[in-house]
């Protein structure tokens, strides 16, 4: 398979103006790029860059579900100790509806301590309710009556409907560079996204990763490989990262208020989208 082109960073700064997200999107659409991704910040402490405006996920990935017609909609990731796994169930089964089929959960622990505080979580628990939260929220996608009782969460025979348009359940990504959040990747997902990965980063983290892959559910199939570049991406390059077996480079802007997303659309469509 040729090696596709994801979008980081329409939900920040000017992104939060709504012509300008549906530009960008629409733009990145006609492109040809294969997804568009959002990171999750919720509550961020203002000295670690809760002063940059940022758009909730689920509802700014509702609201380009609506702008867009084939683009998938990933979310790159979604903290996932820090929301209500049920509620969140719901939303993210809506999402996939609405978009027809569009969604890829991108899911991660977190890293930041104040803002999972802020929202009931710690960096202590944080693996464990990830862990727990997503064994929830795959009964409520896959049974029509659905219990689960947990440390955290407990439900009994309650449904969900409609369910997902995708079956079992929308694509699962796992995001994270630590032994813990590669083996969540091979036991439980479709996928693993590594951020601010160069060319040599992402060949050890890929090492380390094939290393456990003999012990993935046969049921899972390959898993798919989807990486952020800490930088502007060129064709080379894009080589370099495709040879090591990825399937999909995530481009984000250079600048930290992404006032060049556009440009990096068109570069993109120039060099890179349809050329390898």
């Amino acid at each position: 398979m040729p090696l596709s082109f994801g979008l980081y960073g329409l939900f920040r700064d000017q992104g939060v103006v709504p012509e300008t997200l549906v530009r960008r999107a629409r733009l990145a659409e006609s492109a040809g790029f294969e997804s568009l991704w959002v990171g999750d910040h919720i509550a961020l402490p203002a000295d670690e860059g809760g002063d940059q405006p940022r758009l909730e996920v689920v509802v700014g990935l509702s609201y380009l579900a609506a702008a867009t017609k084939r683009i998938r909609l990933g979310l790159g990731v979604i903290v996932l100790p820090q929301r209500q796994p049920v509620l969140l169930a719901k939303q993210l089964s809506s999402l996939d509806v609405l978009s027809n089929g569009r969604l890829t959960v991108g899911l991660g622990v977190g890293y930041v301590e104040g803002e999972l505080a802020a929202l009931g979580a710690t960096l202590a628990d944080r693996g464990a309710r990830t862990d727990e939260y997503l064994a929830a929220m795959r009964t409520l996608w896959t049974e029509p009556v659905a219990s689960f009782s947990g440390r955290y969460v407990t439900f009994d025979r309650v449904s969900q409907l409609p369910l997902p348009v995708q079956r079992p359940h929308p694509p699962l990504v796992i995001g994270g560079h630590s032994d813990a959040a590669l083996r969540r990747a091979v036991a439980t997902a479709q996928g693993w996204y590594g951020v601010y990965l160069g060319v040599p980063e992402t060949a050890e983290l890929l090492a380390r990763l094939r290393t456990l892959e003999a012990a993935r559910p046969a049921g899972l199939g390959p898993l798919e490989i989807t990486i952020t570049p800490p930088g502007p991406v060129h064709a080379q390059t894009a080589k370099e990262y495709a040879a090591l077996g990825v399937d999909r480079l995530v481009l984000q802007p250079t600048t930290p208020d992404g006032s060049d997303l556009e440009e990096v659309i068109r570069s993109a469509e120039r060099d890179l989208i349809g050329k390898l």
